[in-house]
This record gives structure tokens, C-alpha cells and sequence, in this order.
């Protein structure tokens, strides 16, 4: 799986993502800190990431009309601050999950992580 991490998460999760097989980097990373959420999600979309964010009313909103438009996107996973803590002692939740799911395709969608009560 190849994940681009918003900007609310921060290299030392994207590091652990990698650990654990996953091709992660962060927005920061990409040199686009600070910019909007549709540049976000056409970096994610040009360069074959799916998206991981909390952001889900910007994101559910430019998904939907990017695939109204006849386009095609690699996935948004959404990781709710309400389940996931996106401080470091939340990394193995979030990592737990999306592990969880990373054989999995999300072409075209928008699909939440759910928590793992053991992460």
C-alpha cells in the first residue's frame, strides 16, 4: 500500500508506517506543508497514494467530486480523532489499522479505519 499522510500526522508516524511495510510519507515530506486539501489530494491521486486524514468533511466533499468528474482516485482512508489520537501514543492504533487494511483496494473510495480495542 502506498499512503500519503496528511498533515495533522507527522514523519515519526509515516517511519512507523514503514516499518511495518507500508509506503508512507507525509504531506511535509512532499515540501507541501500549508497547502490546501485539493493540491493534497491531487498529489495523492498524480502520484498513486491513497490518503490517510481525519479531515473527513473536505475530503468526503473533494472525493465525491472528483469521481462525479469521471476521475479516479487511489483511496482516502479516514482515521476519526475520536478513535485515533494522532500523538505518539496513538501511533500503534492507527498503524494497527491501517495494516489491518492494507491488502485491501480503495479506488474511488472513502472508507473509515476502524479502532482496534487491543492497539
Amino acid at each position: 500500500m502506498k499512503l500519503l499522510l496528511d498533515e495533522m500526522y507527522g514523519v515519526k508516524l509515516a517511519q512507523a508506517l514503514r516499518d511495518q511495510g507500508i509506503d508512507a510519507i507525509t504531506v511535509a515530506e512532499l515540501g507541501m506543508a500549508g497547502r490546501s486539501d485539493v493540491d493534497v489530494f491531487a498529489a495523492a491521486t498524480d502520484a498513486g497514494y491513497a490518503l490517510l486524514t481525519e479531515n473527513v468533511s473536505d475530503f468526503a466533499r473533494i472525493c465525491s467530486e472528483h469521481v462525479a468528474a469521471g476521475r479516479h482516485h487511489h483511496g482516502v482512508l479516514i482515521a476519526l480523532s475520536s478513535r485515533f489520537s494522532r500523538r505518539p501514543a496513538g501511533y500503534g492504533s492507527i498503524v494497527a489499522a491501517v495494516v489491518g487494511v492494507a491488502g485491501d483496494r480503495f479506488d474511488d473510495r472513502l472508507a473509515y479505519l476502524a479502532a482496534n480495542a487491543s492497539g
